[in-house]
């Protein structure tokens, strides 16, 4: 078996295996007390390489790819070493193939993490950063944001459509956010001039998360669950997807105020159609951006 030696606080055991094999192998290696475990596609970047999830609200088209690997972090050495002498001794093992244990230094890792996640630009002066990064010299406008559990870190173009239709054009005093993740439409708005942010989510770490990261970025808002929403707005901003935009049709609009904007964002530009069917009998909806196959829809509530 092949390891180094070069001194480290984690140790990687690498497991080659067939998808039918993935959960047993993770649940023994948990067993086993490794500290994480993490599966990807085995032919990864190869022509072999398969797709594993669909678009979003769509079925995925396979539980899993044909081979995986199968990554898991082991505090000792020897921790690593006798995880991976046990599993060959089972039944299970059969088709499996065991790489290796490889050292990694704790400082190495987290460079390594945090070097996946760059300043996001969503205008010329507005840009995401991580906390890690120093802000762009261009910068007159930033969100502080680390990547986390809750969605919206400024990379997806839905996202980024939204917060360039924020930092481009006149924000009314009130604002909510429905379905905020990480609360970064809500700090931008109250970054770029609304006075009263509220922001909601059916996921209690989403609005934990959203009230942090409002706090790192020396903003004030609300945030709660959707029960939170109690009052009327003048700009409604939802970026979740085509299917609860449908459902929450009469929601969303009962709660932006007449005269107000709702914004849409989420959706597919094939989507399209539908989303206009859907607010037909409370508004008429209008595709304001497009970017890399998604859309920023929006309509005034008479």
């Amino acid at each position: 078996m092949n390891s180094t030696s070069a001194e480290a606080s984690l140790y990687e055991l690498r497991l080659v295996c067939p998808q039918s094999q993935v959960e047993t192998l993770s649940d023994a290696l948990q067993a086993l007390d490794a500290l994480s475990v993490s599966v990807e596609d085995a032919d990864a970047h190869t022509e072999a390489e398969q797709a594993l999830f669909g678009e979003p609200g769509m079925p995925a088209p396979r539980d899993g790819w044909e081979r995986s690997v199968v990554l898991a972090l082991f505090s000792e050495q020897s921790l690593a070493l006798e995880a991976g002498q046990l599993l060959q001794a089972q039944d299970f093992f059969e088709g499996c193939l065991l790489q290796g244990v490889t050292a990694i230094a704790d400082q190495d890792w987290v460079r390594l993490t945090q070097a996946q996640f760059a300043p996001v630009e969503i205008t010329p002066n507005f840009w995401i950063v991580p906390s890690w990064h120093q802000l762009p010299s261009a910068a007159s406008h930033s969100i502080v944001l680390d990547p986390g559990l809750a969605f919206g870190t400024g990379t997806h173009p839905t996202t980024r459509m939204c917060l360039r239709w924020i930092a481009r054009n006149p924000l009314p005093a009130t604002v909510l956010d429905y379905g905020c993740g990480s609360g970064i439409l809500a700090i931008a708005a109250a970054k770029f001039g609304a006075s009263a942010v509220c922001a909601v989510d059916i996921d209690p770490a989403a609005v934990q998360a959203t009230l942090d990261n409002a706090k790192s970025n020396a903003v004030r808002l609300q945030a709660g669950l959707p029960d939170t929403a109690a009052a009327s707005y003048a700009l409604v901003v939802a970026n979740i997807l085509s299917s609860p935009l449908k459902v929450l049709a009469p929601l969303l609009c009962s709660l932006t105020q007449s005269g107000g904007r709702l914004l849409l964002s989420g959706i597919l530009e094939r989507q399209a159609e539908d989303l206009q069917a859907a607010y037909a009998p409370y508004c008429q909806l209008q595709v304001l951006d497009t970017q890399e196959g998604w859309i920023l829809m929006s309509a005034t509530l008479d």
